[in-house]
């Protein structure tokens, strides 16, 4: 994933991106026997195209949705844009430091404790030893993990989890903050802390992607919405025409 200059206003460019996937599909051993007494004729496998010829542009400050039903693509555009997953053909590029939650606990080593994990999650984000130093007290606190930072995280709730994991995001003072889902995952008190935490980003002029089917929250918390349809972009514009759009579909 390459990094834009800093003069550009764009935090994320996707330039006509494509991702297909191998579906394995599980045979019987006679229908293997038939498929090679064929001469190994047709697939055993087939592609799924997750995501085709996906184009868009985000400035800085925007406060984005993907939205869509399951399958259509929106988890996996996220990851292009975190990094975690490279496009087939196409690019992507990012403006700043990347952060975020695309699976709880990812980054985290079970057998570690969650002081140990502070530390080894903020450097895969960025931050310098010094930097999760001075931000230490400050994570432990926001994620009311309290008696339990020096216990291995592999006891850990996925509750335990998503609070240390988001507080350790927040606390990396990124550019862009990606968020898939998990905000499900936390009990209601912290959820509304964590949707209080993202407004406070996104009036600090950070930019904000959010994935999530939860429509009204993402009403509350972006401005701009991106409907995405069988991996293509269907519909991209207010967050209320969006919402309304997968509304009706």
């Amino acid at each position: 994933m390459q990094t834009l200059p800093d003069t550009e206003i764009t935090a994320i460019e996707i330039n006509t991106i494509n991702k297909q996937f191998v579906l394995r599909h599980s045979r019987s051993l006679k229908e293997t026997a038939v498929w090679l007494l064929k001469g190994r004729k047709g697939e055993l496998t087939e592609k799924f195209h997750a995501l085709k010829d996906v184009a868009l542009s985000i400035k800085q400050g925007e406060s984005v949705a993907l939205l869509g039903f399951n399958g259509s693509g929106k988890s996996t555009l996220l990851k292009h844009i975190s990094g975690v997953m490279l496009p087939d053909s196409g690019t992507v590029r990012t403006r700043g430091r990347v952060a975020g939650l695309i699976e709880v606990g990812a980054g985290f080593h079970p057998d570690l404790t969650g002081r140990d994990n502070v530390y080894l999650n903020a450097a895969i984000l960025g931050m310098t030893e010094q930097e999760t130093k001075d931000q230490f007290e400050s994570i432990i606190e926001f994620s009311e993990i309290g008696q339990f930072i020096d216990t291995e995280v592999k006891f850990y709730s996925s509750g335990m989890y998503l609070r240390l994991a988001f507080s350790v995001a927040v606390h990396t003072d990124p550019e862009v903050f990606l968020i898939d889902e998990i905000l499900a995952v936390g009990d209601e008190p912290f959820q509304r802390k964590c949707v209080e935490k993202i407004q406070e980003l996104a009036r600090l002029g950070k930019t904000l992607v959010v994935v999530s089917h939860d429509l009204d929250l993402v009403a509350r918390i972006c401005d701009r919405g991106i409907v995405l349809q069988h991996g293509e972009v269907s519909f991209d514009g207010p967050i209320h025409e969006a919402v309304a759009r997968l509304r009706s579909s």
